[in-house]
């Protein structure tokens, strides 16, 4: 990590765009809309250009150039084997969608997954289980500590269809401990392991060597890979011959054997794409990890700024001894298992949104979900960034017990 003066090293200079249109107002919400780095705009300019001038002839650049040079970007980041096996897609929810196509249809699927996965899969499989195609198997996330041993008695005495984990859940910040050990509990090969990285991808660094093999990883670049909406992506694991039955016509690209009267799929990752999409995202994510490269910031890197930063926050917070933020409250802390977010629980989710408007009104921008209030850290925050959030949290403080 590089430093400069004894301090961390500022990067607000690559993020003058949105950080000029945001003001004197502070953004802490980079686990939910991280600001994009001014490199980006060029990616989406580069994308115009290249569907006005070279017209259909676009898609040949987009699949022969863009897209492979994205999967080689994200197979490094996760030291995947096979940089083909990585499909994208503009949301995980359609990801979602196709691997549950795959799933037994002459009796109900039986699924087992957390409380805290996100709403792209806990609405959709609440609604299909309402008219009995699945079966959900739902644990609690809490008490955490105890989580990787419940999971593990689960999976060795059960049989699923599918399990639908978290690498870093959306509601605390806290990561899934030993996925490996995970996954290596799963009893039968026919299986789906989906691991939904969307708050681990870019964000903890991530080897998925051992398991790539066996697991489906969900991702996108929305938030720690700021890169912005429509390029999600899923990592299929080799071999894979699932064929699903939500389909769209660039599932067959590359598929050069089949029956005539059988339905073709690609031999690669691409079995799981969907139609036509819009290819700018993964313009953006190219252009993402190039700047990275180039100022030699990796994932691992970037994620010891951000711990460092959220020290500094906890820290701060301990002096105010805020009412509402405190070691109490805190959800997890940071760490090597625990993502780019500190979550606190206030118990109600009045608290939580009145929290959340106060510092809105105070040009703060956090979010919350239920009775949790998230603060999110990213490249563009600096150590005065924490100052000026903890000035605000007390002056807020102070004027409520006036």
């Amino acid at each position: 990590m590089k430093l400069q003066e004894g301090r961390l090293q500022s990067y607000k200079q690559h993020f003058a765009t949105a950080l000029a249109s945001m003001g004197d107002a502070l953004h802490f919400a980079a686990h939910s809309h991280h600001l994009w780095p001014d490199v980006t705009r060029a990616a989406q300019l580069a994308c115009w250009s290249d569907g006005a001038t070279l017209n259909d002839a676009k898609w040949d650049k987009v699949f022969g150039e863009v897209i492979p040079k994205a999967q080689t970007h994200i197979a490094n980041t996760l030291s995947l084997p096979a940089p083909g096996q990585i499909v994208f897609g503009p949301n995980v929810h359609s990801f979602f969608l196709r691997l549950v196509s795959c799933l037994p249809t002459d009796r109900p699927a039986r699924i087992l997954s957390s409380d805290g996965e996100f709403y792209s899969f806990s609405r959709q499989a609440a609604r299909i289980a309402e008219d009995g195609l699945i079966v959900p198997d739902t644990l609690p996330c809490d008490p955490f500590e105890t989580l990787q041993h419940r999971l593990t008695e689960k999976l060795s005495g059960n049989r699923y269809d599918l399990v639908y984990l978290s690498q870093v859940f959306f509601d605390s910040g806290r990561a899934l401990p030993e996925i490996e050990q995970v996954v290596a509990s799963v009893q039968d090969d026919m299986t789906l392991i989906v691991v939904d990285g969307y708050h681990g991808f870019a964000a903890l660094p991530t080897d998925l060597s051992a398991i790539a093999d066996r697991v489906f990883y969900l991702a996108g670049g929305y938030k720690y890979a700021m890169s912005g909406e429509g390029c999600c992506f899923m990592a299929v694991p080799p071999g894979c011959e699932l064929r699903p039955r939500d389909t769209g016509w660039f599932a067959s690209f590359g598929s050069l054997a089949g029956d005539a009267k059988e339905v073709a799929y690609a031999d690669d990752g691409w079995r799981f794409a969907g139609a036509t999409f819009d290819p700018s995202g993964i313009y953006r994510m190219n252009a993402v990890f190039d700047w990275l490269s180039g100022l030699g910031l990796t994932v691992d890197a970037m994620h010891r700024r951000v711990v460092q930063l959220q020290t500094q926050f906890l820290d701060r917070l301990r002096g105010l001894h805020h009412p509402l933020l405190n070691d109490t409250s805190l959800i997890g802390s940071p760490g090597e298992r625990h993502g780019r977010f500190l979550a606190f629980d206030l118990g109600c989710t009045d608290a939580a949104r009145t929290l959340t408007k106060t510092l809105e009104h105070a040009g703060v921008r956090i979010d919350s979900r239920g009775g949790r209030v998230r603060f999110g850290f990213g490249l563009y925050h600096d150590p005065a960034d924490i100052d000026m959030l903890a000035d605000h949290l007390q002056h807020i403080h102070t004027g409520a017990s006036t």
